[in-house]
């Protein structure tokens, strides 16, 4: 007679070889299938007995009344967890129906905590029960049917026994006791002999073979456990079995303290973690370097004012020349914030207001210090958060000037190559000095996750964690760390088990770069053969060339705004055309998006006016700006449609919230090509940054060539949250389901209508997130140009059907905490 064992959980049922854990995926304890929880309750998934809860809450395992033993394990490495986390809602003994819930357990936190969240359900006593059918690759819901079981034989299970009993005591040395792990390798010892073998724990007794039963001994590091053994092997099979209690059976390395788990949406820490907002992805491993700002000690009057004015252009001059040699060798990102700080220094405002003070009878450096921090007054009262950021510019060029000034050295200690540098904040021009030393990483305790700094890191591939907080003044040089810029926390002084699995991570994603970068220059096709184009988001000639040594397809974001920036007038038409032709060169002939001018909110423009607004997140930004200022617009866009060949280059419409702004623009560049004798098509698009543009995007598709989503925008507006303010940044993540759900509807809504929907925003950068764009209907990704290789690999190891339902089950998330240990388990399970 079969028995159906139904689901305990819902989520995603998949087999034990997916499960990252030899003891479940070897079948250790015995066959099974595992499930990737989106419920937080477990339910019973037949009608019988609970036969034992671990003391840690993470297990439990039940007995049918036909006889079958199920193990129930919630995640891997949760018994480290002691508990926390986890609430018993049943007792050993208790008789429950299918249905009823048995633990309950807090889901976002468990499983930032754990190795994975994965669950495997296990028959344990599969010398009497086989698995017949079983559910596996599939969503599946709680009480449905997951497997079906069917007896044994009872002469198949039958061993000799002349009737010989030995046995021994022995004291256990495993940190928690016996728990599924070690019960699973006690079995797999047992089972390699013919002998009954039981052990003992006071008056309970447990079959060797059996996992369920050792659970149910109760026992704990210390006790003293009887092992008896009767069979004609049974003196090698009682050896055997002592000696393996005799170990800790690897426990120890991992039974390392962990912080109690609170229900709150951080991530759940452990002892020795502190958590920091991710201003540049990436992960690292060595020791700590500390870098502590020097101070800077200057006289306040001046000797003659004459003689200090030529000091202070000297030393100007010395600055000047320095930074234009910086911004010369640098590319992309690099160079643009040298040449933000050019423009700084050059600054006639910063000039007029030193030479002030020094003809009032100041020295040059007190005198550049207060023109300095006149700008830095100026700036906080504006209370915008991304223009705050910028101060350190301002600071910057203060020390260097003043470095050049005095003869006082900036670099600080050397850091070693390979350290991880951690410092209480950093300026652009101390990072690019650490960054020659090839470190590791960074952490600091300030910092934003837009400032330049963080910018910078991004641009040199430097995983980096800033607004960590005062916690990062207790770490010592030298101190052992592991920076997770993936989760967003580091690790100090790591046991030896944490830094193996880190640096298995590491080499793991070194060799998925490595094959990804052979096969960077081909086309990309999912699995199954669906055409996904994979384009970089660059901002000049140089970001064009790297994106196409990279394979780029094309550019899906060219950020016009870098001509626009840092300048006291708007570059020309023919300065205009000249940077979009460069970078189409540099793409021979690929896509190139240009995103039309994109002022306003966290980038104004000195010779555009915009009056002081309450909240400039929501008032002049992006297309508003261009249509307030047309001449502006009409120049760029005969800039665009200069651009050869005719077509090569498309327009791309920011902050879209209504189609009136579409078809002004439409109507601008119709207008533009006849005067100029463009005969030939020009596709227009829309960038979905708004809720309002994703609501509509039917009625956008129905006009608009393509739709690109903003994602990093789109994430701040639909939770309500400025991702430049650190105070909220580490809640700001576009894998909430809030946002995946509004990029779903943006993909149902304009998919019938013939057009495509691509990503440009800093999810398309985002290893995690690719499978489940591809499964909400995405067919065009833009990237950071060092992500582009990697992400064809990730999407040619993709099936549309796995990623449509790896999609379905993230828009069925509670938490973007949620939808990330998704989508860890989906990499696992692939792997």
């Amino acid at each position: 007679m079969s028995l159906i064992i139904t689901s305990p959980l819902r989520g995603w049922a998949t087999t034990l070889d997916s499960v990252p854990d030899p003891v479940f995926a070897q079948r250790m304890m015995g066959d099974g299938v595992a499930i990737q929880p989106l419920s937080d309750t477990v339910v019973a998934p037949f009608d019988g007995e609970v036969v034992t809860l671990h003391d840690a809450g993470h297990a439990i395992s039940l007995r049918s009344t036909e006889g079958a033993e199920v193990l129930i394990h919630i995640g891997l490495d949760t018994v480290m967890l002691k508990g926390e986390g986890f609430t018993p809602l049943v007792a050993i003994g208790a008789a429950v129906s299918r249905g009823d819930p048995l633990i309950r357990f807090d889901l976002d936190a468990v499983a930032l905590a754990a190795t994975s969240l994965i669950t495997p359900v296990i028959v344990t006593n599969a010398d009497a029960f086989a698995i017949s059918r079983r559910s596996v690759d599939c969503s599946i819901g709680e009480c449905e049917a997951l497997m079906t079981l069917v007896p044994v034989e009872a002469e198949a299970r039958r061993r000799s026994d002349d009737g010989t009993v030995v046995e021994q005591a022995v004291t256990l040395s495993l940190p928690h006791g016996i728990h599924a792990r070690p019960a699973a390798r006690i079995g797999e010892t047992a089972r390699g002999f013919e002998a009954d073998i039981h052990l003992l724990n006071g008056d309970k007794r447990g079959d060797a073979r059996s996992t369920v039963a050792l659970l149910a001994l109760g026992t704990g590091f210390g006790d003293e456990v009887l092992v008896q053994a009767r069979g004609d092997d049974a003196e090698a099979a009682l050896a055997a079995i002592v000696a393996l209690l005799a170990t800790d059976m690897g426990e120890s390395a991992t039974a390392a303290p962990v912080a109690a788990v609170t229900p709150v949406e951080a991530p759940m820490l452990r002892a020795g973690q502190t958590r920091g907002v991710i201003a540049s992805p990436g992960l690292a491993m060595g020791p700590a370097a500390r870098l502590r700002q020097v101070d800077i000690a200057i006289a306040r009057d001046g000797a003659d004012a004459d003689a200090e004015r030529i000091s202070l252009r000297a030393a100007r001059d010395d600055v000047r020349s320095k930074m234009v040699m910086q911004a010369d060798s640098a590319e992309g990102s690099v160079a643009a914030i040298m040449h933000a700080h050019l423009a700084l220094l050059d600054d006639p405002e910063l000039l007029a207001g030193a030479e002030k003070r020094i003809a009032e009878g100041r020295s040059a450096g007190f005198a550049w210090r207060g023109a300095i921090h006149d700008q830095i007054d100026a700036i906080r009262a504006t209370g915008n958060a991304h223009l705050i950021e910028r101060i350190d510019d301002l600071v910057d060029i203060e020390r260097q000037l003043l470095s050049a000034l005095t003869g006082t050295s900036l670099d600080g200690a050397a850091v070693p190559a390979g350290a991880i540098v951690v410092a209480e904040d950093l300026l652009p021009s101390q990072l690019l000095a650490v960054a020659a030393a090839k470190p590791a990483g960074l952490c600091l305790v300030r910092g934003g996750p837009t400032s330049h700094v963080a910018i910078l890191c991004a641009g040199l591939g430097l995983p980096a964690l800033v607004a960590m907080g005062e916690t990062l003044d207790k770490i010592d040089d030298g101190t052992p760390l592991l920076l997770d810029a993936e989760l967003g926390h580091l690790t100090a002084n790591p046991g030896a088990a944490d830094a193996d699995a880190f640096a298995a991570r590491l080499a793991k994603r070194d060799a998925r770069r490595a094959t990804a970068q052979a096969a960077a220059k081909d086309s990309c096709h999912s699995a199954d053969g669906t055409r996904i184009e994979i384009f970089a988001n660059i901002g000049t000639a140089e970001d064009a060339a790297l994106a196409a040594a990279q394979g780029a397809e094309g550019s899906g974001l060219v950020r016009s705004e870098f001509l626009f920036l840092e300048r006291d007038t708007a570059p020309s038409e023919d300065e205009q055309h000249a940077a979009y032709q460069g970078i189409a060169d540099a793409l021979a002939g690929k896509p190139v998006i240009i995103r039309l001018l994109d002022i306003g909110g966290d980038k104004p423009a000195a010779y555009i006016p915009i009056a002081d607004e309450e909240n400039p997140a929501l008032g002049q930004r992006g297309i508003r700006v261009a249509l307030a200022h047309p001449a502006l617009l009409e120049t760029q866009l005969r800039a665009i449609l200069r651009v050869g060949p005719v077509g090569q280059c498309k327009i791309m419409i920011p902050m879209i919230a209504g189609i009136d702004e579409l078809r002004q623009v439409r109507a601008l560049v119709d207008r533009l090509r006849g005067k100029m004798g463009i005969a030939t098509p020009v596709e227009v698009g829309v960038m979905v940054e708004t809720p309002a543009a994703a609501m509509i995007a039917d009625l956008l598709a129905a006009e608009a060539d393509f739709l690109s989503i903003g994602t990093n925008d789109l994430t701040q507006y639909v939770l309500a949250m400025d991702r430049g303010n650190p105070a909220v940044a580490a809640g700001v993540d576009a894998m909430h389901p809030a946002v995946l759900r509004m990029i779903g509807e943006t993909c149902r809504l304009v998919i019938p209508r013939g057009r495509w929907v691509g990503v440009c925003g800093g999810l398309a950068s985002d290893p995690a997130a690719l499978p489940i764009l591809i499964g909400l209907g995405v067919t065009e990704l833009s990237a950071v140009p060092g992500f582009v290789a990697e992400a064809k690999q990730i999407v040619r190891g993709l099936s549309l059907i796995e990623a449509r339902a790896h999609a379905e089950l993230a828009l069925q998330c509670k938490s973007a905490a949620e939808v990330r240990a998704l989508a860890r388990a989906f990499e696992e399970t692939r792997r």
